[in-house]
């Protein structure tokens, strides 16, 4: 048994001051006022956050051009780093599907998907790991690929994804140009041939692959969710397919239709620590500011899905309880996880241990326990 005292502990609807103790993987009581155990000094305690799209594994299994970097060995920096972020449950986004940047396939990613498997099964990772199959629809071997997961109970999400430029994220060519080029080397007519093919590729197979997509989701009980919606035509698409969980929308417009249509609106913490978005769209502020905003996640920085929590409790509107929720208990609820994602009685006993010693401060990680048992 562990009880932590002396805690600020952040419940569904407000903040006390008091003890939380854990048994048997669950959280067994909760309380105001002191109790024997371990005083944490005042520390707030939270839910272990849940993550629903990070990009970040594959920067530890190629953190060089050319390198590729033992998967087993990968895959427990990017555990480790999660687990220091106060991240208890991760869906890892791998690729079904190539997008133009991409030096990794989607056979790639299901040899991932078996070694993060292995790993979680031989307990060398810290975090719960689930799978977040990111499919992009424009790619002619995205439903292949799509395939190749067929019997991977661990799947829990796919998100249909398009980069194609002139669209979405890169409505603005010249955005996706800056982009591109700059990280690519193109010369301008290579680039215009570039961009123009892979907008020929996408009016062949976009459509045709987000519907078949969506279709072998739903037979599996696969959550769905769209990629930077732009427009009322592409949450009309959404909306069509089955989708229940609008990640990144590029614009108030796509946000507010999401939202009408009974969708949870997901946008990335980077985004509001930074004040906007890098893609020069709608920046998560101003979708909070709105209440259009019911899901942050890490993205491509795993520590800024807790520190955007903390900044979104500073805006005015957000009480804490709320901004937590949006890294626990909302994506818990998209996930249909009911056993996690708050502090009460009875549920897991997910928990991380942050100090800030006010407004405007950057949170540490102190202590993560998952299930119970102190991984951090």
């Amino acid at each position: 048994m562990t009880t932590l005292t002396n805690a600020t502990l952040v419940l569904p609807d407000e903040v006390i001051r008091g003890h939380i103790v854990l048994e048997d993987g669950r959280i067994v009581a909760i309380g105001e006022g002191d109790a024997r155990g371990e005083d944490i000094e005042g520390d707030i305690i939270v839910p272990g956050l849940i993550e629903l799209h990070t990009d970040h594994l594959e920067t530890h299994v190629a953190p060089r051009p050319k390198v590729r970097w033992n998967v087993t060995a990968a895959i427990q920096a990017h555990d480790a780093q999660i687990a220091a972020s106060g991240i208890t449950t991760v869906l890892d986004a791998l690729r079904v599907g190539l997008d133009a940047d991409a030096d990794i396939s989607s056979q790639d990613s299901r040899n991932f998907a078996d070694a993060i498997t292995s790993a979680q099964n031989e307990g060398r990772l810290r975090a719960e790991h689930h799978f977040h199959l990111r499919c992009e629809v424009s790619d002619e071997m995205a439903v292949s690929g799509f395939e190749l997961f067929n019997d991977v109970p661990e799947v829990r999400l796919i998100s249909l994804m398009d980069h194609t430029p002139g669209q979405r994220q890169f409505r603005s060519l010249e955005a996706y140009r800056i982009y591109f080029q700059g990280k690519s080397g193109m010369s301008d007519p290579e680039f215009e041939l570039f961009q123009a093919e892979r907008r020929a590729r996408a009016a062949i197979w976009s459509d045709k692959n987000r519907k078949a997509l969506a279709e072998r989701a739903r037979g599996r009980g696969v959550i769905i969710a769209s990629h930077d919606d732009a427009t009322t035509e592409h949450v009309d698409e959404a909306i069509r397919d089955g989708v229940t969980l609008a990640e990144f929308p590029t614009t108030v417009e796509a946000a507010a239709a999401s939202r009408e249509a009974g969708m949870q609106i997901l946008m990335g913490g980077p985004n509001l620590v930074r004040g906007g978005s890098h893609s020069g769209n709608v920046s998560a502020g101003e979708l909070a500011d709105k209440g259009m905003l019911d899901i942050l996640s890490s993205d491509y920085v795993p520590f800024s899905m807790l520190q955007s929590a903390f900044v979104l409790s500073d805006r005015e509107g957000w009480s804490l309880p709320a901004a937590v929720a949006t890294v626990t208990a909302n994506p818990a609820r998209a996930l249909d996880m009911p056993d996690r994602g708050i502090l009460v009685e009875g549920l897991r006993g997910d928990i991380v241990r942050v100090r800030r010693t006010g407004a405007g401060e950057i949170p540490v990680v102190r202590s993560v326990w998952r299930a119970g048992d102190r991984v951090l």
